[in-house]
């Protein structure tokens, strides 16, 4: 009599292995957009819109799991786009809106780190600029072909970045009171809602629903997975682990401005006015402890959107180009315009601002195709969706939509500012 079968345990050496993906994703959930309007709520509304952090950091743990389900059925989401679509125009139509949402997400992605060395060693911000480019491309370098040194890479800029504000909660002393109430009590008004908006948009992002797909069908390859239900489920706790840590990383930049910013007698509305607030209320190392964890969070984001853009020019395009050329291209792309605003002496905080607005319109790009396709029995084969999940993945996308079309209808139509 054969012996029966062994079941399946979660934890073992192929979930190590399989885990990284969700880390390099999560960075975008805690982005330097992320910091702005994070700030700019708590200072303003104290604990208020804790819950929308909640809500906004659950929509992108389906939608992210959605995108590695398509990876683990061996499609990234470009490629997948470029055959469905099949004629040229219209492909190369949906590349160039593509790359317009990495542009805009990488301008604040750089911004981050040009802020975060001018805070940090009043480096100019021009000068910034070219350092951020050297310094994601020696990260990229270094690591080429070797993905899991760069997870491990981003492994430490997470860890540094919820160890900062580990820091910061820690000296701020939060009301631990409201911080639960408000988790779970939706309270919005007319002044809250742009900031709500923006809390959302500067979450979810387009470039991290693309990139998803293409890291775990790399890892599915490298990793050689035969098992596609078992890879599923180590996805889907990489995923929510991940996403979680980011979460309440998102949480702690509400829960400090709160605690440090609210009751002051001016406005915090920038990321550099809280650095430069949090010198004489709480001393020199919770400002260092801030710019570093800036810092942490604009390269490893960036990285985020250079992976992003590789990605949708594989899938999307036949340019037959060297890796580290493709990288460089994008990267120099990427810089163009924030290179421009900073020499025409635009402020930092508006570009910002801008490059969410533009996310906040292309997120349908990626979010309508992912739901199709991973809806359909064809191309999913038997990790297809079941129907409460595509249920919730719609309800979802279009709450998202409706918080989007409000933010535009309120700068554009009421004149509202952010």
């Amino acid at each position: 009599m054969s012996p029966p079968p062994q079941k399946h345990r979660l934890f073992n050496k192929n979930l190590l292995g399989f885990m990284g993906s969700g880390v390099i994703v999560s960075v975008a959930y805690m982005d330097p957009g992320n910091w702005g309007t994070g700030i700019s709520g708590g200072a303003a509304f104290q604990y208020q819109l804790l819950w929308v952090v909640w809500m906004a950091s659950g929509m992108a743990m389906l939608f992210q799991y959605l995108s590695g389900k398509l990876g683990i059925a061996g499609y990234s989401l470009p490629e997948l786009v470029k055959d469905k679509l099949k004629a040229k125009w219209a492909v190369l139509s949906y590349w160039i809106l593509a790359e317009i949402s990495i542009l805009a997400t990488d301008i604040a992605e750089v911004l981050g780190i040009v802020v975060a060395l001018n805070l940090l060693f009043g480096i100019p911000l021009m000068w910034g600029i070219f350092l951020a480019i050297a310094d994601v491309l020696l990260i990229l370098l270094l690591t080429q072909k070797r993905f899991r040194v760069m997870e491990y890479a981003f492994i430490g800029f997470v860890s540094v970045i919820g160890l900062a504000y580990v820091y910061e909660i820690f000296i701020t002393k939060p009301d631990i009171g409201l911080i639960f109430k408000h988790s779970v009590t939706p309270i919005l008004n007319n002044k809250s809602i742009l900031i709500a908006v923006g809390i959302i948009g500067a979450t979810i992002m387009p470039h991290a629903l693309f990139v998803h797909s293409w890291l775990i069908k790399q890892k599915m390859k490298d990793l050689r997975f035969s098992d596609k239900k078992h890879a599923l489920r180590y996805h889907g706790f990489d995923n929510v682990v991940s996403l979680l840590g980011a979460g309440f990383i998102n949480a702690a930049i509400i829960i400090m401005s709160a605690a440090a910013f609210y009751a002051l007698d001016f406005e915090v509305a920038t990321i550099d006015q809280a650095h430069r607030t949090l010198i004489p209320l709480f001393g020199e190392f919770a400002a260092l402890a801030f710019g570093v964890a800036l810092l942490s969070a604009g390269i490893s984001s960036s990285l985020t959107g250079v992976l992003a853009g590789q990605s949708i020019m594989d899938g999307l395009t036949d340019f037959k180009i060297p890796l580290w050329i493709r990288r460089l291209i994008t990267r120099f792309i990427n810089i163009i315009p924030l290179a421009v605003a900073v020499f025409l002496g635009i402020e930092p905080l508006e570009i910002l601002v801008l490059s969410q607005v533009a996310l906040s319109l292309l997120i349908p790009l990626p979010l309508i195709p992912l739901i199709l396709f991973t809806a359909d029995k064809n191309i999913m084969g038997s990790l297809v969706n079941r129907k409460v999940t595509t249920w919730f993945a719609a309800l979802f996308g279009i709450i998202l939509l409706a918080f989007n079309g409000y933010l535009l209808y309120a700068v554009f139509i009421l004149g509202e500012s952010l």
